[in-house]
């Protein structure tokens, strides 16, 4: 079983009696269990689980206090033989002050405790009348050179730190401790520390935790969820992090407050489970972060390292810290399981209708105000645009149009072209010619064919052989036509090509490859087709218009005609004969392959992996093998195309311009990426 950089991570929040520890336990240890039986790496319980937070002033009992500290060998030894590692919220006394701790521990052995840093004393809460601070640890006053061995295993201590001996066992004691499972490293704070000008984990993550651990023991009062889960997913999103909270549960005492189990596990930003609050049971959540991922993210992401807040560089600061392993990852069997949601369309809009309107609304106000703007910037007096359609001129006649209208001009000033070519249907031409007419632009049609034809007995070629050289003199003949009328009407020619193109080399060079402005450089094929429609469906009203059809009608016939650069004739029915996704792929894979290797630098093995995940019911493994490697070898092979791009607005996360996001010598080579596909290497 390979992880694919994944770890399946936990947060467990029992169902709690007030001090009393043994029910507790019994039942930390049935939620342990239950983790174990997922396959969990790791398992996270809330902030002093063992006794339950509102002990109160039982705190000061030397009675509960003994009875913690066995609670937690009673869980550590239930570990021995175990590979999960646990997370589990205890009181620690230590030079006779008490401290309230988060202690990780796997196979018998404590690994570590650390304790909190900031407590909170005001409104409802109290807690510095019974425990100490953390700071303690950070003072220099504990500060411990050297190391010692537990079972063999060197814990090396590079920082600030103490050593303690708890539950029978000698471990370190701070706040600043790095634990790794494998490749992945967590660490730790406790509730309040989130809630602070600078919380503790802002330092954990600069100084290489992937994961950041919270026990919390948070109560409810009217809203304070919502501001929590912002909380949260902020502060994963600030660290470049996934972020695994647990919060008390039922059980509780409710002498003045509420707890209702506000458990959340959220990766970079995103939630990828959450715990049903208000609940009498015990709850469990369970999420596969992408630690591999996060730490590709970090990589790119070069202002990530460099300093922390107080001025100090990551790389000194990061020395403040012990670092514990813990052990190996566990094996989980992601193939049989996957506690983590793939989206097979990463580039359209998701979520509540308001969500897609407003992200639908930005995209599109980015590609006109970058058109409105290079047009206003030269004084341009017309627009030019090849009307083919199809999906792309379709979407940049559309943000064309929306750009003329913002800057005031006449629509007329916008020149639309039709070049009816070898392989031109009878839809496509009478849906560019409609569209044209019902925007109330100006339209040219200028044939192709006897232009390419006097271009094949020109250079000798016999137009019966339907080969590169026949579909690109079309593809370069109508670009000649859009320059040169560009020249003759004074204005620009509007680049129709998409991201998906640029990806797969599925363009002309110097044929549809160029422009003087690519308005859809950085929007996929999948976007292209949501955005024409969902323009059609919203902007544009029944009062634009050719005939009995509206733009929106019109438009909802091109975005469901088939995807063909119709350069070989048409069938006899004047039909499409060329389709576009029988020779390059379904372009709803591509858009996934480019997302996940892009933004994440996916290894081609994880993205069919994930491939499954999203579209198991939809190809089988053998397809998608197939157009994954269709892709690799394309985006790899085709680099030349993207090097001398013309310019175009960046709209989404990826973008393949050479002069911003992509930057790849041309003669890279495919074959790293290909054999990792080979059926003999899955």
């Amino acid at each position: 079983m390979k992880s694919f950089g994944f770890i399946r991570v936990a947060a467990a929040s029992p169902r709690v009696k007030v001090s009393d520890i043994q029910y507790n336990t019994s039942e930390i240890i049935r939620l342990i269990d239950e983790a174990d039986k997922e396959q969990a790496a790791l398992v996270v319980f809330p902030e002093l689980s063992v006794t339950g937070y509102t002990c109160g002033d039982l705190f000061g009992s030397n009675l509960l206090i003994e009875r913690a500290e066995e609670a937690v060998a009673a869980v550590r030894d239930h570990l021995r033989g175990r590979e999960i590692t646990v997370v589990l919220g205890a009181p620690v006394r230590y030079n006779d002050k008490l401290y309230n701790c988060a202690v990780v521990m796997r196979n018998g052995q404590i690994k570590g405790i650390v304790p909190k840093i900031y407590l909170p004393t005001y409104n409802e809460f109290y807690e510095s009348r019974w425990f100490s601070t953390g700071a303690d640890f950070l003072s220099g006053n504990v500060h411990n050179e050297g190391r010692f061995t537990d079972n063999g295993k060197d814990f090396v201590r590079e920082g600030f730190c103490a050593e303690i001996t708890f539950a029978g066992r000698r471990c370190n004691i701070s706040p600043n401790i790095l634990f790794s499972i494998g490749k992945a490293t967590f660490a730790i704070e406790i509730c309040e520390d989130l809630w602070t000008p600078l919380p503790p984990s802002s330092f954990h993550s600069v100084a290489g935790a992937q994961l950041i651990v919270n026990l919390s023991a948070s109560n409810e009062v009217l809203l304070k969820h919502t501001y929590r889960k912002n909380l949260v997913c902020e502060q994963s999103a600030h660290t470049l992090s996934g972020y695994i909270y647990c919060s008390s549960n039922y059980g509780e005492s409710t002498q003045d407050l509420v707890y209702a189990g506000s458990s959340l596990i959220y990766e970079n930003g995103t939630l990828m489970a959450e715990a049903k609050r208000f609940t009498m049971d015990s709850t469990m959540i369970l999420a596969d972060l992408d630690v591999e991922k996060l730490t590709v993210l970090r990589q790119k992401q070069s202002s990530f390292f460099y300093v922390t807040p107080d001025g100090t560089r990551a790389s000194t600061y990061a020395q403040m810290y012990s670092r514990v392993y813990v052990g190996n990852l566990p094996a989980t069997d992601f193939e049989k399981r996957f506690y983590r949601y793939i989206e097979p369309h990463p580039f359209v809009p998701a979520g509540a209708p308001e969500e897609i309107k407003a992200r639908s609304e930005e995209i599109i106000s980015i590609q006109t105000l970058g058109l409105a703007t290079r047009l206003d910037h030269l004084s341009a007096k017309t627009a030019v645009i090849g009307i083919s359609g199809g999906l792309d001129s379709t979407l940049a006649l559309l943000i064309t149009v929306l750009a003329f209208d913002k800057l005031g001009w006449d629509r007329s000033r916008i020149i639309g072209v039709t070049m009816p070519g070898l392989g031109t249907s009878k839809r496509t031409r009478s849906n560019a010619d409609d569209l044209m007419e019902a925007l109330g632009i100006t339209s040219k049609e200028i044939s192709v064919v006897p232009a390419v034809n006097q271009h094949f007995k020109d250079i000798g070629h016999d137009p019966a052989v339907m080969d590169t050289t026949y579909e690109n003199a079309q593809a370069r003949e109508r670009t000649q036509i859009l320059m040169d009328l560009s020249n003759q009407t004074g204005g620009i020619v509007v680049g129709t090509g998409d991201l998906s193109e640029l990806a797969l080399g599925w363009c002309t060079y110097n044929g549809d490859h160029m422009s003087m402005y690519g308005v859809n450089a950085s929007v996929p094929k999948t976007l292209v087709r949501y955005l024409c429609r969902w323009i059609g469906e919203t902007l544009f009203t029944g009062e634009d218009r050719k005939g009995d059809r509206t733009v929106g009608e019109i438009i909802a016939d091109i975005v469901a005609t088939p995807i063909s650069p119709e350069l070989t004739p048409a069938d006899e029915n004047g039909e499409i004969a060329q389709l576009t996704e029988n020779l390059v792929g379904p372009y709803e894979l591509n858009d996934f392959f480019l997302y996940h290797f892009f933004r994440f630098g996916c290894e081609p093995k994880k993205i069919l992996f994930l491939a499954e995940k999203a579209f198991g019911n939809q190809y089988d493994k053998e397809t998608l093998r197939k157009w994954a490697y269709n892709f690799f070898k394309r985006f790899i092979g085709q680099q030349f195309k993207r090097s001398c791009l013309p310019d175009g607005p960046k709209v989404g996360s990826v973008s393949l311009s050479p002069r911003g996001d992509w930057r790849m010598p041309s003669d890279a080579k495919w074959a790293l990426f290909l054999n990792e596909l080979n059926p003999l290497n899955l």
